[in-house]
This record gives structure tokens, sequence and C-alpha cells, in this order.
């Protein structure tokens, strides 16, 4: 017996493929939508997502489907899956198929197009009548299907709309925890991003730990600093989503930003590195957009501007490392200026 109310998941990578186990664990009715009608077929029969997880054996009741009219008929929730460029266009396509007041629960980790909108906002533009959250946090999805016990956060400023997910998501060995700023959450599940391409830069070139902490505790107070001056509440960039999901991906190789990052550490051009990755890096665009919305806003990013010098303007890795470790020496966490004043 299913419980009340349908679940579609828009997205057949490897996080959209365990969020949809999971929910289907929870004995709720899921259907997963993957876009290649090859691969949906060949999934719904294998039982196995033998591009993203082929280790990750599926629920016998998942729903496997190309067709999206079908993944969508009747469904009260629908977690949006796939890349933030790809978000505009799906919402678009099927805003007049979303049941009024339905859940959509955005999953990206990235920034929409030159506005600047983050996925809730481009999501809640698109299809008005329905309630958005997100999810966030240092979700490595291979550890979620070898149930590791991992946590995310969902954000919302719907107290009921947080809890919704929570009980859709929670188990054993995956928890959620509920937060209000939403933006905040958006906004540190994008920005670690460009930090984690750092990270990856510098354990290609054999930086010390001591070097890799400066590193981390720098990008966290970027993060902070730039997620604040566009209205997001500082201490959620010391919750799982903020330094949770920074340290995740600035430590480990499963991470595709730190795999570009050590790419480019060791040499490798952009394209080749992106390449050998396979999937798509958020981290890349959100360093372009990031730096140029801190130059129009006078945000000071040194580590983003130095890296965006590397992808973008071809300064050496070395350069940039240098620079970055030339930043002025201010205070080390911006909040303790107004404690001293």
């Amino acid at each position: 017996m299913f419980k009340e109310g349908k679940v579609v998941v828009l997205g057949g990578g490897s996080f959209g493929t365990a969020i949809a186990n999971i929910v289907a664990l929870n004995k709720f009715n899921v259907a997963l939508w993957m876009r290649s009608v090859e691969r949906a077929d060949r999934t719904a029969l294998d039982r196995v997502n033998a591009d993203y997880l082929p280790c990750y054996k599926l629920a016998p009741h998942l729903v496997i489907t190309s067709d999206l009219a079908l993944a969508l008929k009747e469904a009260t929730t629908i977690f949006f899956a796939v890349p933030s460029s790809a978000i505009g266009a799906l919402a678009q396509r099927i805003a007049d198929k979303v049941i009024p007041g339905s859940a959509i629960v955005s999953t990206a980790k990235g920034i929409c197009g030159d506005n600047f909108d983050m996925p809730s906002e481009l999501l809640s533009q698109q299809i008005p009548h329905a309630r958005v959250a997100v999810i966030s946090g240092p979700n490595l999805a291979k550890e979620i299907a070898s149930q590791q016990i991992t946590g995310t956060v969902v954000a919302s400023e719907d107290p009921i709309l947080c809890k919704l997910v929570q009980n859709m998501l929670g188990s054993k060995y995956f928890r959620v925890y509920a937060n209000h700023d939403q933006r905040g959450v958006e906004l540190a599940g994008a920005l670690k991003n460009i930090y984690a391409i750092i990270a990856g830069v510098a354990s290609a070139m054999e930086a010390g730990q001591n070097t890799k902490s400066v590193f981390l505790t720098r990008s966290l107070a970027e993060m902070c600093r730039f997620g604040t001056h566009l209205g997001a509440n500082a201490s959620t960039f010391l919750g799982l989503s903020g330094v949770g999901d920074l340290f995740v991906t600035c430590t480990s190789p499963l991470s595709r930003n730190f795999q570009v990052g050590y790419g480019i550490g060791m040499g490798k051009s952009l394209a080749k590195t992106l390449g050998e990755v396979g999937q798509v890096v958020e981290g890349i665009n959100t360093t372009k957009l990031v730096k140029n919305k801190a130059d129009q806003l006078g945000i000071y990013m040194p580590l983003a501007s130095a890296l965006y010098a590397t992808l973008f303007q071809d300064q050496s890795v070395e350069v940039s490392l240098q620079n970055m470790m030339r930043a002025e020496q201010n205070y080390d966490v911006d909040f303790m200026e107004s404690l001293n004043d």
C-alpha cells in the first residue's frame, strides 16, 4: 500500500536516481523521468541505472519512463533533479501539467542565467501555482546509494512543505533538516562549487594541510560575505548546506568540481578535463556569474576572482594561487568587525 500522493523525479542522473529510490523505499508511488528513451527502457528492465549508479539496485515498484506526460499524471510532488541550465526550459514545458498547489523541490546547485536567478526563483516564476522548496547539502550520490549516513537540508518559508519533504526522504541513513532561509541554502549550494575547483587545484599541486585549511576557511568567509550581501542569513553557512557541503566537495574526489580543479592543477586544459569528467560541472558557469555579480555590487571575492582569471583569462594556476594568498589580511570572520565597533 502506497502512502498518499504521487511523486515524480525529473532527471535520471546519479542524484535524481538516488532520491527517487529513497522515496520509493519509503513506500510512495514514484516515477523517475529520464530524457533518453533508450536509457529509461534499459534502466526499467535491468532495475539499475548503469550510466550513473551501476551497483544501486532500484526498488521494484519505482516507475522509470521517458514519457513526461505519463510521469507527471496525478503527481502532487515534483523533484527537479536537473542542472540549473535546464530548469527554465523544463519548467516551461511542464507548467500547464502541474496540479495547482503541488510541491516542487529543486535539487540544483547552480545559478540560472545572466539574470542571476536562483533555481527556486525561476521555478516560482514559471510555475506560480505551485509551492517551491529546495534541498541542498553534502550529498554525494554514490555514498547515498551505498547507504552511508548522510544529511541534507530542505529549505522553504513554508514549514508544512518542509515537513512533507522530510517525511518523503527521511530514513535511517538519510537525514533531512529544515531551514527557512531558502535563498541562503541555494546560494551556499551554488557557491561552494567555486571553491571545490580551487581545492582540486591545490590538491593537484600538493599543497600542505595548513594551506588547504586556509583555502577552506577563506572560502567559507567569501561564501558568507557574498551570501549576506544578497539577503542570506549568515548562520546558514555554518550548517549542512554551507560548511558541510563545502567540506565534502573540497575534500572528496567524488566531487565533479574537485575533479575539474584537480585536472587543471595537473596542467590539463579545461576542455580536456570537462571531457574526462563527462557530467555537468556547475562550478564553471557559477564562477563567471558570481565574479560578475561581485564586481557589480562591489563585494570583495579574491579567491573567486583568481579562479575566474585562470578559467576565462588564461592566467596561470601558479599566479592565481599566489594572488589568492596576497588577499587583504583583515578580520577572520566578517561579522567580527561589527563586534569591535
